[in-house]
């Protein structure tokens, strides 16, 4: 138990949110270049050139780490990373939709949600949840979560209603309400398969604390065969739209600023699985539950920058209220899967003590 301190678990998790929170702000500069020409751009950056520099630095024998872990955990991890990384291909689209206020609480609550009771439904632990005390409030954690995208939804409903086409599309070029509520979803459900990408990648993440690796960057490794997943997937569909739509041409523009917000972007984007890797290490065991801390750092982050940058400029008072009411709630369930982690701590001792006893009274 030395290295569990949920305290410090939610630090390293609230940087992480920043980080994601944050990494579209860059994106927003780049000019006169296609959807699909920037995102490839920033994910050559954000999952293939920042993961390799992250591991690189806080991983020895990164090569030898990775041919000695399990060819079946490599394998899961990379295709669940592909699936993932149809949920972060949507996940962008959804930013050219909803913006970032709407858009991250829509995709990123689902996200939650999806990240954290699918994987114990697919082990067969799902009864868990109704029949263990700490796994009840977590639940219950999350249904609050799930109000508090249906609130962020009728907010950007009344947004809709309440601003004129040319002011909606001063702040979001392309907004588009129903259209980005699909899409945020399905981003969202499919994003969920990050959690079932972490824990197939449980044993390279061991074999490189095995090898002289801190337990505190062991997850570095993995993320190396969980993000090259992603990246695989992106890099098909932005290559067919790059042929498609003939914006291949885009790069030989040489813009340098372009290539440097992209990189920028991406970079702050990878730190947000960095720093959730730390704070998992922090955690208990039951890893799930940070997900869902994690991803409500990012939504309260991305509302914040959303309300700054002026996407709700303009709307009413009644729609400004919702969305800070929908924010509110979603922190709120936070703190309630939070004081279920904590609940969780406690039984797991309580139950080790009882066991220890057992044993005496045995012998």
């Amino acid at each position: 138990m030395a290295d569990i301190n949920p305290a410090v678990g939610i630090v390293y998790h609230a940087i992480g949110g920043l980080a994601a929170g944050s990494f579209y702000l860059p994106l927003k500069g780049v000019k006169k270049w296609s959807w699909e020409a920037y995102w490839l751009a920033q994910g050559v950056a954000s999952w293939i050139i920042a993961p390799l520099i992250g591991a690189f630095l806080t991983i020895p024998d990164l090569w030898g780490v990775l041919s000695r872990s399990p060819g079946s955990s490599i394998g899961l991890a990379f295709l669940f990373g592909v699936l993932w990384g149809v949920g972060g291909l949507t996940f962008g689209l959804s930013m050219r939709y909803l913006g970032m206020s709407l858009g991250y609480s829509i995709a990123l609550g689902f996200c939650a949600a999806g990240g954290t009771l699918i994987p114990p439904i697919a082990t067969g632990n799902g009864g868990m949840f109704f029949n263990v005390p700490s796994q009840m409030v977590i639940l219950g954690g999350l249904i609050v979560c799930l109000l508090g995208i249906a609130v962020c939804g009728y907010a950007g409903s009344l947004k809709e209603k309440d601003l004129s086409a040319e002011q909606i599309k001063a702040a979001i070029k392309e907004f588009a309400l129903t259209k980005g509520i699909i899409v945020a979803v399905f981003a969202g459900v499919m994003s969920a398969c990050m959690a079932f990408a972490l824990n197939a990648a449980a044993p390279i993440a061991k074999e490189a604390v095995t090898s002289g690796a801190d337990k505190l960057y062991s997850n570095n490794a993995a993320l190396v065969v969980v993000l090259l997943g992603g990246f695989t997937t992106n890099f098909i569909w932005c290559m067919y739209l790059l042929i498609k739509n003939k914006t291949i041409k885009d790069y030989a523009t040489l813009n340098p600023l372009n290539y440097l917000l992209c990189f920028v972007g991406g970079t702050t984007w990878y730190l947000q699985f960095f720093f959730y890797g730390m704070g998992q290490t922090k955690m208990s065991d039951f890893s799930y539950a940070s997900w869902t801390i994690h991803m409500a750092f990012i939504i309260s982050f991305s509302n914040l920058w959303g309300i700054l940058l002026g996407e709700w400029k303009g709307s009413k008072s009644k729609t400004r209220l919702a969305i800070i009411a929908g924010l509110v709630v979603l922190i709120g369930s936070t703190l309630i899967v939070g004081w279920g982690n904590k609940m969780e701590m406690v039984e797991k001792e309580k139950a080790k003590k009882e066991g220890s006893v057992a044993v005496l009274v045995q012998h």
